[in-house]
């Protein structure tokens, strides 16, 4: 049975990650009588013509055209169909619903004055799959990935339902449901606040954390191929600074070697290793506590109302706030430090790589090719993890500081959250790729090492799960089929930690 997650309280970063995943979405009664108080809020500023922004008023630059009551209804439609102008290819089936899930934790705060319809037709769209078609460019933080999604609740757009797209109006139909007409207020909420960007900044802390433990297992492997001295991952000087993330690394690390004869082999062997191996805990460990940093960024987001304006008060005293909620620069600049984390993480991984496969360092045949010269082995895959990592740089570049004009100069600054969320998740692409030409890389190099000293148990079981993916190579395969296998591996599959390192 598929797992539920009942929202009540505020939402975090890894239960958006649970129902991108699949899990079903409800809301308690609590939440339930939360929207419509805030509802009950905006329909009390329409009768009593209440200036509101969005509510009886244009948007943007029109914010001082006075919308009259007659039009409110075709002033909420309009906001979805100008808005729904995003291009490119459509967000995957996990990006879509994390972005409707955190659509609808906005919503279920109670303070954006949707109706219980919108909310109800939001929630059965996500539990039963059938996802609007989101284009994944032309957002500047907002207002085009949630246009798309309420295109479809007026019975326009497009959804996607096993591997089949239909109109929207379809796809309500089966879900048993007919378009909505929407009231005032209700175009301009849900094309409103920061779901796209908390949404996927929600995944991207999820995918960041889960291969954060594959750089750790890779890392191991490519110290006992390497003969790397445990010094540098002791307890007692790794406690000498002040950093969890470091902390926790050094314990990933001893819980992968523990037992290691091949380590114990090369104790003693050099005064200090290189840096690509030296400075895993505090390399590693900064982008874990860079990952705890986004993290709490995104839970605060989720904790938070991200609309312009926001209703408040009671209906017989409603109150409406026009604010700037809706500009993502928090989630911007921690997105864009989650990406540089991911870059740092693939480079210094590409170096280990290169390390492995160089027999100027390794102390192993050459390109660990299994015969020399006729055979390059792992030679050119280093240049591809090379132009992945020098890709990343690129991307790297802050998106929050893209800034932009818009509307007439009534937005005249902006922070793209969304870009940044779109660059770290392109960044984590590519590190997921780096870490599997590691594992391949230093799964080659245990078949060519010469002694006859042994693994540490637990990287010895990793080499296996490697190694049921595929063989030694030998330069009878294209090895990029062979990356994607392990890619994939690391994709679906943890490397697990003790208790303690968790």
């Amino acid at each position: 049975m598929a797992e539920r997650i009942v929202l009540d309280a505020p939402l975090s970063w890894k239960e958006i990650a649970v129902v991108a995943k699949g899990a079903e979405l409800a809301l308690s009664e609590a939440a339930w009588t939360r929207i419509a108080k805030a509802r009950a809020i905006v329909d009390a500023l329409v009768e009593r013509e209440i200036r509101g922004y969005g509510i009886n008023t244009g948007v943007g630059a029109l914010c001082d055209v006075i919308i009259s009551r007659a039009d409110q209804q075709t002033l909420s439609r309009n906001i979805i169909l100008s808005h729904a102008c995003g291009v490119g290819e459509p967000l995957g089936k996990v990006e879509t619903r994390a972005v409707m899930a955190a659509q609808i934790a906005n919503f279920a705060h109670g303070y954006s004055g949707v109706s219980r319809p919108v909310v109800e037709t939001l929630l059965a769209l996500l539990n039963g799959d059938m996802l609007p078609v989101i284009p994944s460019k032309g957002s500047v933080g907002y207002l085009t990935h949630a246009a798309a999604i309420g295109l479809v609740l007026i019975g326009e757009g497009e959804c996607r339902h096993a591997g089949e797209t239909i109109a929207g109006s379809i796809a309500l139909n089966r879900l048993g449901l007919a378009p909505l007409v929407l009231q005032a207020k209700e175009g301009l909420s849900l094309v409103n606040g920061t779901p796209c960007a908390t949404g996927l900044g929600a995944l991207a802390v999820a995918r960041l954390s889960h291969l954060a433990d594959w750089a750790d297992a890779a890392a191991a492997m490519t110290y006992e191929n390497l003969g790397a001295q445990s010094d540098p991952f002791a307890e007692m000087p790794l406690a000498l600074r002040q950093s969890p993330g470091l902390q926790q690394v050094g314990r990933n690390l001893r819980h992968w070697l523990a037992g290691s004869a091949l380590l114990a082999q090369s104790a003693g062997s050099r005064t200090q290793d290189p840096l690509s191996l030296r400075a895993v805990p505090q390399i590693h460990g900064a982008v874990r506590d860079a990952l705890v940093h986004v993290a709490e960024v995104v839970d605060r987001e989720l904790a938070s109302v991200t609309d312009n304006p926001v209703v408040a008060g009671s209906p017989e005293a409603p109150e409406v706030h026009s604010q700037a909620h809706a500009v993502g620069a928090a989630l911007g600049l921690a997105l864009d430090s989650l990406a540089t984390a991911a870059a740092e993480l693939a480079a210094i991984s590409e170096r280990r790589i290169d390390r492995l496969v160089n027999p100027l360092v390794s102390g192993l045949p050459a390109f660990l090719a299994a015969g020399s010269g006729v055979a390059s082995g792992f030679m050119i895959i280093q240049y591809t993890a090379a132009a992945l990592v020098a890709e990343n740089r690129r991307l790297a570049a802050p998106a929050s500081l893209d800034g932009g004009i818009t509307s007439a100069l009534q937005e005249d600054i902006l922070t793209h959250a969304t870009p940044a969320a779109d660059k770290a998740q392109a960044i984590l692409e590519n590190l997921q790729t780096v870490l599997a030409i590691e594992v391949m890389a230093a799964g080659q190099a245990y078949d060519l090492q010469s002694g006859s000293a042994g693994k540490a148990s637990r990287t010895a079981a990793l080499y296996q799960r490697v190694r049921q993916n595929v063989p030694f190579y030998r330069d009878d395969r294209p090895l990029n089929a062979e990356v994607a296998k392990v890619r994939t591996m690391i994709g679906i599959q943890s490397a697990p930690m003790d208790g303690e390192a968790r």
